[in-house]
């Protein structure tokens, strides 16, 4: 069972994202797919979208899976592993959650259950790079997600100049040096496939 968080800052487009790379990796059905959305609000939007695109959704509210509510994620990998044992577990953290505590609590459910670690994709919005780096709170959270990230998705390219791309690019390169770069838009698809690929080829480092 591998699990695969898909982080970054509200906004730029994970939950789109998550519904696409779950219909990829599924493979017409020939692997089966679970999706665990975080949400801190009282009511779960993204859930609900999901659940209306026939999914089946774990929803974890009341807090952030790197803090509040880690016990219970780990707690919902472990009954996933034995209840539905999915090939994949697709991860959708609140947009303030750490994606190395993500993995920490992935882990306290992998005690109990066989688990493997996939990428933490982390999604860059393109449309703002100067907000989510150059703010000083705001900034501090986005760059810690950003290394801490496997892959880094630089988002909503559909919507800026190619140059604005080649811009967030190399701005989240000087936070870091050893992540995947991806261009994509879950609106066209762009880049989807390459992050599909990924998942499905990753290896966890012992």
């Amino acid at each position: 069972m591998k699990i695969t968080q898909i982080a970054g800052f509200l906004g730029c487009g994970k939950t789109t994202l998550l519904l696409k790379l779950s219909r990829a990796l599924s493979d017409g059905g020939n692997r089966k797919i679970a999706l665990v959305v975080n949400e801190i609000g009282e009511i779960p939007v993204d859930g609900k979208i999901m659940e209306e695109s026939d999914m089946q959704v774990k929803d974890i509210g009341g807090g952030c899976i790197c803090c509040e509510v880690a016990s219970t994620f780990a707690k919902t990998i472990y009954r996933l592993f034995k209840d539905f044992k999915p090939d994949h577990v697709l991860v959708e953290p609140t947009g303030v959650a750490v994606p190395h505590q993500v993995k920490l609590a992935a882990r306290m459910g992998g005690r109990d259950a066989k688990i493997e670690l996939g990428p933490a994709i982390v999604l860059f919005d393109a449309t703002r790079p100067a907000e989510l780096l150059d703010m000083d709170m705001l900034g501090q959270l986005v760059t810690t997600q950003v290394k801490d990230a496997d892959v880094i998705a630089i988002s909503k390219i559909d919507a800026v100049e190619p140059g604005a791309v080649e811009d967030a690019s190399n701005r989240v390169r000087a936070y870091n040096a050893d992540a995947d770069i991806v261009a994509l838009s879950a609106f066209t698809d762009t880049g989807v496939d390459r992050l599909v690929e990924t998942i499905l080829d990753w290896k966890e480092a012992r």
